[in-house]
């Protein structure tokens, strides 16, 4: 049978995992894109709920999880405009750390602080994270949802293997996280300590105004700031290897 009604309920459901209230609602998220999901579905490691289909489109998954959808309403929740099967996933957990686990709270290496709410920007860093070993990404209270479409392409997949963690507010972390801000000391001087947060700000108001310290800076010319991934990335890069 074909969903052809825009107020079919399962057709809601599945419209709401384009947005962050149906994302938390319903503990699902979509996996869009080609190459992502055949690569998926070579090793699966997360519950697949259903697939969804275009008329035109042939079923990939086996045991009856197909939702067959009509061309408009697919191209609803098709959002990235990949016209390809779209796959409806159970989110892996995630636990939430709360002001109070944050006072206490002792990272294992180098672990980052996300605040970014621009998903595109989140996921591209989330990318690179794992590219670099971060070993977790405490997503605070400001930060998109990291399973937003937009945000699951930009991490290239990452977020479905990342370990990551929800926060309190920017304000109620430990004032002694490693701030990468464009007024703090040089990169090139800074001696990294074994275990640490390192928070990143978003573009724009970045973190200039908060009470972090340390604070460390990448060294630019020509320009006043760079993009928040790149900056993250060269900073992840420059940590030492543990061992």
């Amino acid at each position: 049978m074909m969903i052809e009604s825009a107020q079919n309920e399962t057709f809601r459901k599945l419209l709401s995992l384009t947005s962050s209230k149906g994302l938390k609602e319903e503990g699902l998220f979509l996996l869009s894109g080609e190459k992502l999901i055949r690569e998926f579905l070579k090793k699966p490691h997360l519950e697949i709920v259903d697939e969804l289909l275009a008329p035109s489109h042939e079923a990939l998954t086996a045991g009856g999880k197909q939702v067959l959808l009509a061309s408009s309403l697919f191209a609803q929740i098709d959002v990235l405009g990949t016209h390809f099967n779209i796959l409806v996933l159970k989110q892996p957990p995630v636990p939430v750390l709360t002001a109070a686990d944050m006072k206490a709270y002792a990272p294992c290496g180098i672990e980052l602080v996300a605040p970014l709410g621009d998903p595109g920007n989140l996921g591209a860093l989330i990318r690179s994270c794992e590219a670099f070993g971060v070993p977790r990404v405490i997503l605070s209270r400001e930060a998109a949802h990291p399973f937003l479409p937009k945000a699951v392409k930009a991490s290239a997949g990452s977020v479905l293997r990342m370990n990551l963690a929800r926060g309190p507010a920017l304000a109620e972390f430990p004032a002694d996280c490693i701030a990468l801000d464009m007024r703090g000391v040089s990169i090139n001087e800074f001696v990294w300590p074994q275990d640490a947060l390192l928070l990143v700000g978003e573009e724009g108001p970045g973190i200039s105004a908060s009470g972090f310290a340390p604070r460390i800076r990448i060294p630019t010319t020509g320009v006043e700031s760079l993009n928040v991934v790149v900056a993250a990335s060269i900073a992840l890069s420059r940590i030492p290897t543990r061992g």
